[in-house]
């Protein structure tokens, strides 16, 4: 079913893209065996903790862009609902 003529689509690339940078920190730590070692150690600490510690604010980078995504794609939404409104 088509959308009307100046209808605001439920999906837009911002929010796929967001969707994505969310996804991200979760695959990367739900996929155990890609960090389930102990080598190489940084300062005696085992791989196994050190990889999960980068993605502390590895994530919150992702998080970070995922915000201004959304947040960009709202004004966007707000704009064509005020332009429409405006007819």
């Amino acid at each position: 079913m088509p959308e009307p003529p100046g209808a605001i689509p439920a999906v837009t690339p911002e929010r796929v893209l967001a969707g994505l940078a969310l996804l991200v920190p979760i695959v990367a730590m739900l996929w155990v065996s890609s960090y389930d070692k102990t080598d190489p150690e940084v300062g005696g600490v085992p791989f196994f903790y050190w990889y999960q510690l980068l993605w502390v604010p590895i994530s919150a980078v992702f998080t970070v862009a995922a915000y201004l995504l959304i947040n960009r794609d709202e004004k966007a939404r707000k704009a064509l609902r005020k332009a429409g409104g405006a007819r």
